[in-house]
């Protein structure tokens, strides 16, 4: 990756998106400083040490940080122009790219580029890729939006979802909720599904199907989802690894067998059958599973050799990742946020006897207002009458928004679908409540995005259990 040492400032430094990036840029030998309105609230803060401890200076969102040495700034789409940062760099004539675009440009460098997209999974599916190409020993350059815990150094390690190895060989998670998509060209293109999330289903099939197309040797896709099966087939002619569940296709999963830590299940691919374990549940893993051995079958490498690394996959940190049980209650944290993410959650869970007590934040107003019908029905269809749904209202990461909807509204809509349901104006009268209505065999999941506190709400519901 030859490109010319600059300075960057990364606006908004902490992002899941932002920071793998910040810290590759760092690894590629750049000068790397940034601002976070998170660190300007002391929030999360041991993130922002671990930037620090090596080399990456953070300052205050204040525009005091952008001053004539910096070369380009670095946004995301979140940040708006009212920011002090971007006011700085507009006076001082400096150039702006976006995230998504700077990411592309390396990408797009590498000889090998595997890109993984869809409205789910696409953290999982780049893990699980991720790992098996590292075990096999191929050494990949890897940035993804979760933090990988096979990757982990230790458990306080904060650079998990950034790996940097060969220069030809780059894995990446795409991101189509900003249009970033457009800019990557992929060697191999992997696409898990397509459902509502931050745009319309137009806007959605048009990005992937633009995105199918640019790819230079193969695309894998999902037969199981009818979106995806019917933009491959229209706008894609050759090069096709397709798979599915019980379905026809190049690779086939069969006869599923859920664990509580897991799930086993056949592969059938090129007339051979070989049984696969995995330490993550649920059925949605199996298709992520498939997406990766199919990444690895376009990559002409050995499937026996890729399903016996894969059992090695430990998941996604914040993915269904179990906290801990304390007196026979299990309290789960999730990064589900979508109504695809959100049924899959439940569904895996379903697999198993217990009540489930749900605590979802909202993670954007905007997002609850297109997604509001989709939202109430994956709740309402997905839980038990015995279940008990929490939210607290909406997380609210700054910047103008419309609040004509909020959690209370959909709560009340999701109680008349007779789902005992509560909303509470914060998170810590809504953990008073889970701990006084919790009970043995109870599973606890903490659920939403863009706020990594919840993580370490999680941890404190669980040290709170009696």
């Amino acid at each position: 990756m030859n490109k010319a040492l600059k300075t960057y400032f990364f606006c908004g430094i902490g992002g899941s998106g932002m920071m793998p990036l910040a810290v590759l840029l760092k690894k590629l030998g750049h000068e790397v400083v940034g601002s976070d309105r998170s660190y300007d609230q002391g929030k999360t803060l041991d993130k922002f040490q671990s930037l620090k401890d090596i080399g990456i200076n953070i300052s205050h969102q204040d525009g005091s940080g952008v001053c004539k040495n910096i070369d380009i700034l670095v946004v995301s789409s979140a940040v708006e122009g009212c920011i002090p940062d971007v006011r700085s760099a507009l006076d001082l004539n400096i150039p702006i790219i976006k995230r998504g675009q700077l990411l592309a440009q390396y990408f797009n460098m590498a000889e090998h580029k595997i890109a993984i997209a869809g409205t789910s999974g696409k953290s999982t599916v780049t893990g699980m890729i991720g790992t098996i190409l590292t075990e096999m020993g191929e050494d990949p350059t890897i940035v993804n939006g979760g933090e990988i815990r096979n990757l982990r150094a230790s458990e306080s390690d904060k650079f998990s979802n950034i790996r940097k190895g060969r220069d030809d060989l780059f894995i990446a998670e795409m991101d189509e909720s900003d249009g970033s998509i457009a800019h990557y060209n992929p060697t191999i293109a992997v696409l898990n599904n397509i459902a509502l999330d931050h745009k319309t289903m137009e806007e959605l099939e048009q990005l992937f199907g633009e995105y199918l197309e640019r790819s230079e040797k193969a695309v894998v896709v999902n037969y199981n989802q009818s979106r995806v099966k019917k933009l491959c087939r229209k706008r894609i002619k050759s090069h096709i690894i397709s798979y599915s569940i019980n379905d026809k296709s190049d690779l086939v999963a069969t006869e599923l067998a859920p664990k509580t830590d897991g799930i086993d299940f056949i592969l059938k691919y090129g007339g051979d059958n070989y049984n696969v374990n995995l330490n993550v549940t649920g059925q949605h893993n199996v298709e992520n599973a498939l997406a990766a051995f199919g990444a690895c079958a376009a990559m002409n490498l050995d499937i026996n050799i890729a399903v016996k690394q894969i059992s090695k996959f430990k998941g996604i940190h914040r993915r269904m990742e179990n906290i801990g049980t304390k007196n026979c209650i299990t309290v789960f944290d999730d990064f589900a946020h979508n109504p695809d993410k959100i049924s899959a959650s439940l569904r895996s869970l379903k697999d198993f006897k217990g009540r489930l007590i749900v605590m979802f934040q909202p993670h954007g107003f905007s997002p609850l207002s297109l997604m509001r019908g989709e939202i109430i029905e994956a709740f309402s269809s997905n839980l038990s009458k015995d279940d008990i749904l929490i939210m607290p209202e909406v997380y609210y990461a700054g910047g103008t928004v419309d609040r004509s909807v909020t959690a209370r509204d959909i709560i009340d809509d999701i109680k008349n679908k007779g789902i005992c349901s509560y909303w509470f104006e914060n998170r810590y009268i809504a953990l008073e409540f889970i701990i006084s209505n919790s009970r043995k065999g109870d599973r606890i999941i903490i659920m939403g995005a863009r706020d990594d506190t919840l993580h370490n709400f999680a941890r404190e519901v669980l040290n709170h259990l009696p």
